[in-house]
């Protein structure tokens, strides 16, 4: 596959993978992680496995912090290594009140499947 088509491809499931999160399906969002994934959260905790991952997201949509959306602002693609950089505006409704943050995760991809996500 050509980088130009690769660029697409990892484009397109970085939109899916986003799609997922807004969501709040944790279900279709582990189907796109390897088992063996790694998920480094905001705040440092590092969760290793699908499993880990999956209880760490769950905790995120339970509800506890309110409703939440991700809007994609910047994705950058390298083909060539299979990584994603995108940049992305948090906003959490919670209570009647909207709050927002602006963040980025870096995806790492095999095979069309994330190996690593990490959230800054």
């Amino acid at each position: 596959m050509n980088s130009l088509d690769r660029s697409k491809e990892l484009n397109q499931i970085t939109l899916s993978f986003l799609d997922a999160f807004n969501r709040g399906d944790v279900d279709a969002i582990m189907s796109f992680f390897a088992e063996n994934s790694v998920y480094e959260e905001l705040h440092g905790k590092k969760n290793v496995g699908k499993s880990a991952i999956r209880e760490s997201f769950k905790k995120l949509f339970s509800g506890k912090f309110g409703q939440i959306r991700f809007d994609e602002e910047d994705t950058f693609i390298d083909p060539s290594e299979n990584k994603v950089m995108s940049s992305w505006a948090l906003n959490i409704e919670m209570g009647g009140t909207l709050k927002s943050m602006r963040g980025l995760d870096l995806l790492h991809f095999e095979n069309g499947l994330v190996t690593f996500k990490g959230t800054y």
